[in-house]
């Protein structure tokens, strides 16, 4: 039986790198090739001293496929790619540019959903990264722009700490992770680095993200948007031509409030709004299995009734989605309770047009 290319890159991918994300998710794996039972590829590092490091982990990578069934041989070898990416040429962060009135396409982009929330703290941008890769495991070309200025946290969810190319200076050309095309302003800048803008410069950036990046082809962008009701909400709803947002809630009634203030603000913007999901709504201890609503449970599926707003899905409070964040390799990605929530999530939006 042939060694199938996806059999092997799903080894890779369970190797872990220091500082996290995988040889795979971190797109570290290059000129792989299978000739019968020999696997050989290489892993291209992004500087010398990062070539080095990773010796050990390309001995380990040679020894899990030898275990892989069919496999005869493994030739690795590890190379650096020479200097870093150029850096972007244009400033980001500079005052929107004029544009046609009225919301505007993203060219090459299907559909856009916004992911919104009122309040931070509830999961939304967990909720982003894990929709966006269930949706690629069934099989759409899927985008995920990290519009949280003030606080990127999708590269680290993700697992990318790569800067992102600009061949020309003008466009940028985006990071592919766990077969989606992502982009954050957090691949720009130090890890540590704050954004210190005021309104017009957060549209601008907004703008740049959107219109600068090379996505190419998507049947859907996911954009993770910061909490709250401000600049960021109101030039993307004003600006793009969204197909809709999706609000995340936790059950309790704190959260509830925010979430309202979300929906009333797409709802005076003219933006649909998809549905409400309720994020943490049960905790099941790994233990023994006693189940505690610790945020309560069942308030937003109420809350959707009320307002006549679909109601989308509760999600599973895990210890193994925090991990899996931290560790650039969403939980959507495996198996478990979590991810086939997800995964029935991706299905519904599919089935209903919106994604």
């Amino acid at each position: 039986m042939p060694v199938a290319r996806e059999s092997v890159l799903a080894v890779l991918d369970r190797l872990s790198l220091p500082g996290g994300g995988t040889l795979v998710s971190r797109d570290l794996i290059r000129a792989l090739t299978i000739e019968g039972g020999t696997v050989r590829f290489v892993i291209e590092a992004e500087s010398p001293e990062m070539a080095r490091a990773l010796e050990p982990l390309r001995e380990e990578a040679e020894r899990a496929l030898l275990a892989l069934e069919g496999v005869e041989a493994v030739h690795a070898v590890t190379t650096a790619h020479g200097p870093a990416a150029k850096a972007p040429a244009m400033k980001i962060g500079q005052h929107p540019a004029p544009q046609p009135a009225g919301p505007q396409r993203v060219t090459g982009v299907d559909r856009i959903i916004a992911v919104g929330s009122g309040k931070g703290g509830v999961g939304k941008s967990t909720v982003s990264s894990n929709l966006a890769v269930a949706l690629a495991r069934q099989g759409r070309r899927v985008g995920l722009l990290d519009a949280d200025i003030y606080g990127p946290s999708q590269p680290r969810m993700m697992g990318v700490n790569r800067r992102p190319a600009s061949p020309d200076g003008k466009t940028i050309l985006p990071i592919v992770a766990h077969g989606v095309t992502m982009m954050s302003i957090g691949l720009m800048l130090k890890e540590d680095e704050a954004v210190i803008w005021r309104g017009p410069m957060l549209m601008g950036a907004l703008q740049q993200l959107l219109g600068q990046v090379e996505w190419g082809r998507l049947d859907v962008l996911i954009v993770d948007l910061p909490p709250g009701t401000g600049d960021i909400q109101l030039t993307l709803c004003q600006r793009t031509h969204l197909t809709g947002a999706i609000v995340v809630s936790t059950p309790q009634d704190v959260a509830l409030l925010d979430a309202r203030k979300a929906l009333d603000m797409f709802r005076k913007l003219k933006t649909p709004v998809l549905g409400l999901i309720e994020n943490m709504s049960v905790y099941v201890c790994p233990n023994c299995g006693h189940e505690a609503h610790i945020f309560g449970h069942g308030g937003v599926a109420r809350e959707a009734e009320r307002l006549g707003v679909p109601f989308l899905g509760s999600l599973p409070l895990e210890l193994a989605v925090r991990e899996a964040g931290d560790a650039g390799r969403p939980a959507a990605v495996g198996e478990g309770a979590t991810a086939d929530a997800y995964a029935a999530l991706a299905r519904r939006l599919i089935k209903g047009g919106m994604a």
